[in-house]
């Protein structure tokens, strides 16, 4: 007996050190994951804040403005698309409101988001009415190729005590219109509190300056001094053209999830890395799961998005398609602690072209949140499964939702079509995968393209050459300015800094 109990002595020994043991293995594993996570994004982890989920319009819309309304000191307002409409004009009327008031009014809208969609009247109002107005990257001269870089952001900031990160942008088609029975799209975004708000004005007042004159430090103090609001750790990415920051953590957070990675996208075209890592996960027993739009404010994009179905499915991902007007949320749930919610879509444009801004969020709560509202979305969506050597799309009656009258217009959209297109383009010159029956449309439209090209050039040689030489001279003729106007600052600075050493 005394030797059985010295040896369940030495046995529970063991087992608290092997518990103890594991127990500092997740300690040291979680460390190295926020390590990896912070350098990957290039975002710190923010601790102490709050998160709330805003689901839609009618939940978003009425906290923008709430927010607005109570402004004492200023406004942060950056925006894709305001469209001049019922909707953009009650934002525009709360925010000259507030200018009028004294309360400093700064707001951001990207050029090509806005074109067609609102008037330079509707700007020159805003301006009129007090609020400072700056346009992202209008075409100029000296940067043929600038509009391909835009500011696909949806952010509002008061006071550095609130701030809002979401994929809406601010128009009739978020409200939808129920005279036309027309829902509105599903969109999600977020309310922060906390020290969070700085890094998310911080990320305002980086675009602001690459316009013009930037914000005083003193103004950005406020959010620095926050109190904490919450025990929520949080990542604000607020990502800039060519620095892949969002698509570095989504193919980290691919390889990381442990047992489930639900993804929903407007306008998903993932990268073959994205798709390799997403087939990865479910090979390795991750639920992984994306829920995407039935119909896009582009019908063309629809068959586009199902041609990279198969890739996926085989692999085990599971794909929902929204029955609703327009799934537009750009959201990400892995496992039972970290969440995204912001404005980049999982595709090219997004990742590699955009300035946007996305909250990463890690808390168990949180996430609980957001597992139940994808589930609640997941009843209103149909499931796309593989039917013997074919995709089964969704067979629901009638007619496609329609898309509500100023519901149209984004360049990642464009973006995520050309992706496909290019896709299916090089499957069939390199012959380096299978191509699928449903992309005969693609190559059908490509080769017919091509061929009235061919015929166009062969009867009219020198319009290329034209188009050719007109864009080398615009393109020399702008690096040729910059670098004029480079050497006229470097002689002011060396000019400042005699002076100054005299």
């Amino acid at each position: 007996m005394p030797a059985l109990r010295g040896l369940v002595h030495k046995d529970a020994a063991f087992a608290s050190r092997t518990v103890c043991d594991d127990r500092q293995a997740r300690i040291v594993l979680r460390e190295i994951a926020d390590r990896a996570l912070s350098r990957a994004a290039g975002a710190p982890l923010v601790r102490n804040n709050h998160a709330r989920i805003l689901k839609d319009a009618r939940e978003n819309y009425p906290a923008w403005l709430q927010a607005i309304n109570g402004a004492r000191r200023h406004v942060y307002f950056e925006s894709y698309i305001i469209y001049e409409d019922d909707v953009g004009e009650d934002f525009a009327q709360a925010l000259i409101a507030r200018a009028r008031d004294g309360v400093r009014v700064r707001l951001i809208y990207d050029w090509l988001g806005a074109l067609g969609k609102a008037s330079r009247r509707f700007w020159a109002n805003l301006s009129a009415g007090g609020v400072e107005v700056r346009c992202y990257n209008p075409p100029r001269f000296d940067s043929p190729l600038g509009w391909l870089s835009r500011d696909h952001r949806k952010m509002l900031a008061v006071d550095g005590e609130v701030a809002f990160v979401s994929g809406l942008c601010v128009g009739r088609a978020w409200v939808g219109d129920p005279r036309r029975k027309l829902g509105p799209w599903r969109d999600t975004g977020i309310q922060v509190r906390g020290p969070a708000v700085a890094e998310i004005e911080q990320s305002f007042a980086e675009i602001w300056a690459m316009m013009g004159d930037p914000i005083a430090a003193q103004e950005l103090s406020a959010a620095r001094a926050a109190p904490p609001a919450g025990c929520m750790d949080m990542r604000i990415v607020a990502s800039q053209p060519a620095t892949a920051g969002m698509l570095r953590t989504d193919q980290l957070v691919a390889a990381l999830a442990r047992t489930r990675l639900w993804l929903s996208d407007a306008y998903f075209a993932g990268s073959a890395s994205y798709v390799q890592a997403l087939r990865a996960a479910a090979n390795d027993g991750v639920d992984v799961r994306l829920l995407v739009p039935n119909s896009s404010d582009i019908p063309m994009l629809t068959p586009l998005s199902r041609a990279g179905y198969r890739t996926l499915l085989e692999a085990g991902v599971r794909i929902f398609e929204w029955n609703g007007t327009m799934m537009h949320a750009k959201t990400a749930l892995a496992d039972d602690h970290w969440a995204r919610v912001g404005s980049t879509n999982l595709n090219v444009a997004s990742w590699l072209g955009n300035c946007e801004l996305d909250a990463i969020i890690e808390d168990q709560a949180f996430a609980g949140e957001m597992e139940r509202m994808y589930l609640e979305d997941l009843t209103d969506a149909t499931e796309i499964v593989l039917d013997c050597n074919r995709i089964k799309p969704p067979a629901r009656p009638g007619r496609l939702h329609p898309v509500p009258p100023g519901g149209r217009g984004s360049t990642g959209r464009a973006a995520a079509g050309a992706l496909r297109v290019g896709n299916a383009i090089g499957a069939a010159f390199t012959n380096r995968r299978v191509l699928q029956p449903v992309e005969d449309r693609i190559l059908t439209a490509a080769g017919l393209l091509l061929l009235a090209l061919a015929i166009f050039f062969a009867f009219f040689p020198r319009v290329p050459a034209y188009l050719l030489g007109a864009f080398f001279a615009w393109t020399s003729a702008a690096m040729l300015y910059r670098a004029l106007r480079l050497r006229r600052a470097g002689a002011k600075k060396t000019k400042q800094l005699k002076a100054e050493a005299i």
